[in-house]
């Protein structure tokens, strides 16, 4: 069975998604981020250290693209990368003070997204529980 392009649930996830680099992308340049680095900061902002390996999982980036990125924040002066003395094999990975103010300039970022999306925040967070489960189930298969 063959369907059309705009019945197809994986074309509406592959546009959708650069609809919302679309968004992403002007707010991040204010910040001089790119998404996936704001993905990491993000992660990070949470406020614990974390290993190389615990945020790659927590963002689903593979180390070897992980690991340039990290070089980049690093050089800008937002991260730190410290080898673990508990296990040498163990990068862990924090905020520098500036990474840490960088959080503050970044806090308008999730209310201007939703204002864009033109949906409630209920609705937001149900479609985000949805795609979230559907990721989660092709995974699984």
């Amino acid at each position: 069975m063959t369907l059309p392009l705009p019945d197809m649930i994986c074309f509406a996830l592959y546009s959708a998604t650069h609809a919302m680099q679309h968004v992403y992308k002007p707010l991040l340049d204010d910040l001089g981020l790119t998404y996936p680095q704001y993905l990491v900061l993000t992660a990070l902002w949470t406020g614990e250290a974390q290993t190389v390996g615990s945020l790659g999982r927590q963002v689903q980036l593979e180390s070897n693209t992980l690991t340039p990125l990290l070089k980049r924040l690093e050089d800008r002066g937002l991260i730190s990368r410290t080898r673990s003395s508990a296990d040498e094999r163990q990068v862990n990975i924090t905020l520098t003070d500036a990474g840490r103010t960088l959080q503050s300039r970044a806090a308008h970022i999730p209310a201007a997204v939703l204002e864009k999306s033109g949906l409630s925040l209920d609705d937001l967070t149900r479609l985000r529980e949805q795609i979230t489960t559907l990721r989660d189930q092709l995974r699984g298969a």
